[in-house]
C-alpha cells in the first residue's frame, strides 16, 4: 500500500493511493485509519511530505564505497546524527541553497518510517515497528560540514530533508536499486544489499539509544557518488519498488 499526505484545495489529509486515485483516510496512519469512502483523482492533489516526524535520525558512512570517498573506513557500529523536523520537505518542494554555503550536495537514501513507539527493539522484531519505506535526500552543505567539524548546521537547514513521494508499506528493503539523478544525469547508483547496517539493525541500534515515536524517520545512509547541486538543478532520488522523489534547487537565500 502507498500511503500519502496530500493537499486537495484547502484541505490537508492522509490517504492511500490506488491506481489513479487517492482514497482519503480518517485519522492518522498510526491509529487505525479508516477509509472515508471518497475517491480523489491523483492528478487533482498535491503530494506533501508523507510524514511529519518528531525527529530524523540519519546514518553516516553506511555504504563502504561512500565511506571511502569521504576519506574514512566503514565504522564498526552505526554513526548516527539528527536532522531537525523542520528540515523535512515534500516531493516537488524547493531545496534551498543557503547563502552561507558554497557547496550543497545531494545524498540519496532509503528512509525507514517508524510505525509505533519503539524502545530497545531487537533486530529480529524490528519489522513489526516499521510502517514502511520512502525515498529521502540527506541534503548537505559540504563546506560547512568540513569547517564545523560536526554536522548539525551542514545538514539542518530548513528544506534539507526531502521525503516522498509516499510510504510503501509492502516492500522487502533488503536488495533494492537506489539511484540519484541531477538534470537526468546519473550521479549515484547502488543496491540496499550493500548497506553495512540494514534497516532492522539500525532500528535496534537507534532504539537502544532513544525512543522512536510513530512517524519518526531513519535515513539509512547514502551510496558513493555524492556531489554538488546548483540553483535550478532538478534532483531525482529513485528507489526500486517505491518511486521517484523529485525536487528542484531553489534560489540562494
Amino acid at each position: 500500500m502507498r500511503l500519502v499526505r496530500f493537499r486537495h484545495g484547502s484541505r490537508i489529509a492522509t490517504g492511500a493511493v490506488e491506481g489513479d486515485y487517492v482514497r482519503p483516510l480518517a485519522g492518522t496512519f498510526f491509529e487505525n485509519p479508516v477509509p472515508t469512502g471518497e475517491d480523489v483523482p491523483l492528478s487533482d492533489v498535491r503530494l506533501l511530505a508523507p510524514v511529519l516526524p518528531s525527529k530524523v535520525v540519519a546514518v553516516g558512512k553506511n555504504y563502504a564505497e561512500h565511506a571511502q570517498e569521504m576519506g574514512g573506513q566503514v565504522p564498526s557500529e552505526p554513526v548516527i546524527f539528527l536532522k531537525p523536523s523542520t528540515a523535512v520537505t515534500g516531493p516537488g518542494d524547493s531545496i534551498p541553497y543557503p547563502s552561507m554555503s558554497s557547496r550543497v550536495d545531494h545524498e540519496a537514501e532509503l528512509a525507514v518510517v517508524v510505525g509505533r513507539l519503539a524502545r530497545r527493539v531487537p533486530a529480529e522484531e524490528a519489522g513489526g515497528f516499521i510502517l514502511g519505506f520512502t525515498c529521502g535526500n540527506d541534503v548537505t552543505a559540504r563546506d560547512l560540514q568540513a569547517t564545523d567539524g560536526q554536522w548539525t548546521r551542514a545538514k539542518g537547514f530548513d528544506g534539507f530533508c526531502p521525503l516522498g513521494p509516499w510510504i510503501e508499506t509492502e516492500l522487502d528493503p533488503s536488495d533494492l536499486a537506489i539511484e540519484c539523478r541531477v538534470n537526468g544525469d546519473p550521479r549515484q547508483a547502488a543496491r540496499t544489499s550493500q548497506l553495512t547496517f540494514g534497516p532492522n539493525a539500525l532500528l535496534e541500534f537507534v532504539s537502544s539509544i532513544m525512543t522512536l515515536l510513530p512517524g519518526d524517520v531513519i535515513l539509512t545512509g547514502t551510496p558513493a557518488g555524492v556531489g554538488p547541486m546548483q540553483v535550478g538543478d532538478k534532483v531525482e532520488v529513485e528507489i526500486e519498488g517505491i518511486g521517484v522523489l523529485l525536487n528542484e534547487v531553489g534560489a540562494v537565500g
